[in-house]
């Protein structure tokens, strides 16, 4: 008897793009394997290549021989998918990583007809290639319904194209981080579970949960390390490698033990660097916080052109601060509560731009103490609007601590809607006024 698919057969065009990005991959990680006389943040870019190529394989197989997968986002207990062998993508990942490949602009002027200009790149891109049939169909969707209305609006139109998948989304209190709000957001994680074992056919069992959330905390405590590795001045590695992390650590690799050994490498490389005084930059005079999503696009020229003209590092950005706290094993009801305080309060962009402004201006002014931060910038992503209407009390903030404040205005994912030139001469503009030069 044939097993029951558990999800819809897909159509070659539906993984026609997952298989173009496994290839583009490979190209990237066989061309950093030949790579001889590389920094070391270059190189780890290697393994995490394969991995991602491991991910779209695993999707891809899955949707072939009708076995379970979803679609869902770093802030939603992923550990939970992992225990429950349960592969998972985003369809926004490949919109941010692929803003670096041949053909994405194309994709973006498409997109520009579904939604308008003013909605997300990332989300325009995304629900381009759902309305296209570009993408395989899940066996479930683990939605967001937060931070921002845009989206809301994803997934609305992705129950409209996929009226026979079903949909879940844990419901965000509002509040800050209290005892009642984090109560009812265990009750939705719990809700999250009992929805993957109706749809899915996977049981959750606990001891397994444990062991991936505790290969998890590992990760978590070694990212911690390299943190407070990257406080030294100057700075052991430079702009890319925090993304990095929260890409290994968030996404592909969620408590894999692969993924421990790789940020062992990375904490034992900065810490030769510390010890040495040595950093990414040997003259280091400006040191950023960029508060937002970096642009993929600009790793090889804007980020390089500031170390090397101006002598400014990257040495947080918002995606790659760790201010994640370790889950108590100890119990049932300790992993669950553990895993939804770092969903919901933890997680990059969920914990800022879920409810008050305060979130914004405490992470600030945390950042700009703890790494001794010269100037924060708010890359203003057309789509972030949330953040942009706050734009006033950030500058207030950073004028209270003593530190420059620039807002650019761009589009994280089409270098086009602000051009690299433009960005170099807002921060040439911005360095000398503000005498940081």
């Amino acid at each position: 008897m044939a097993k029951k698919r558990l999800c819809p057969q897909p159509t070659e065009g539906q993984l026609s793009k997952f298989i173009e990005e496994r290839e583009n991959w490979k190209l990237v990680q066989q061309a950093l394997t030949v790579t001889t006389g590389a920094d070391f943040d270059v190189k780890l870019y290697a393994p995490l290549s394969r991995r991602f190529q491991e991910l779209l394989s695993e999707i891809i197989r899955c949707s072939r021989e009708g076995d379970p997968f979803l679609i869902s986002y770093y802030a939603c207990a992923p550990e939970i998918f992992v225990a429950m062998d349960l592969p998972w993508f985003t369809s926004l990942a490949s919109a941010y990583l692929g803003a670096v490949l041949p053909g994405h602009t194309a994709e973006v002027d498409e997109s520009d007809t579904l939604l308008g200009k003013d909605y997300c790149t990332a989300l325009r891109v995304g629900a381009l290639r759902v309305l296209k049939d570009q993408l395989p169909i899940p066996t479930a969707v683990v939605a967001l319904i937060h931070p921002c209305d845009g989206t809301i609006g994803f997934h609305q139109m992705l129950k409209e194209k996929w009226p026979n998948v079903p949909i879940f989304a844990c419901d965000p209190p509002y509040w800050e981080d209290d005892e009642r709000s984090l109560d009812y957001y265990v009750s939705e994680i719990k809700r999250m579970v009992s929805f993957l074992e109706e749809h899915t056919g996977r049981k959750l069992d606990m001891d397994r949960l444990r062991e991936v959330v505790e290969e998890s905390n590992k990760i978590i405590k070694l990212w911690q390390e390299y943190s407070e590795l990257r406080r030294a001045v100057p700075c052991p590695h430079g702009y890319g490698i925090t993304m990095q992390a929260f890409g290994a650590a968030q996404y592909v690799w969620v408590g894999h033990p692969d993924c421990v050994q790789w940020f062992r490498d990375l904490v034992a490389n900065a810490e030769g660097l510390v010890r040495a005084k040595k950093g990414k930059v040997e003259n280091e005079r400006i040191r950023i916080f960029c508060f937002d999503l970096t642009p993929a696009h600009l790793v090889y020229d804007l980020f390089v052109w500031l170390e090397e003209q101006w002598g400014a590092v990257v040495v947080m950005d918002m995606f790659g601060h760790c201010p994640y706290e370790l889950i108590d094993t100890s119990s049932e009801e300790t992993t669950f509560r553990g895993l939804a305080r770092r969903a919901l309060y933890q997680q990059p962009m969920v914990r800022q731009a879920r409810g008050m402004a305060d979130y914004f201006l405490s992470d600030i002014e945390r950042v700009v103490k703890d790494y001794k931060i010269n100037c924060v910038v708010w890359p203003m992503h057309m789509g972030h609007k949330d953040g942009s209407a706050i734009v006033g009390l950030m500058r207030e903030k950073c004028r209270e601590l003593g530190v420059p404040f620039m807002s650019i205005g761009m589009d994280l994912f089409d270098p086009r809607y602000t051009t690299v030139d433009q960005i170099k001469d807002r921060f040439t503009e911005f360095f000398t006024i503000m005498g940081l030069g």
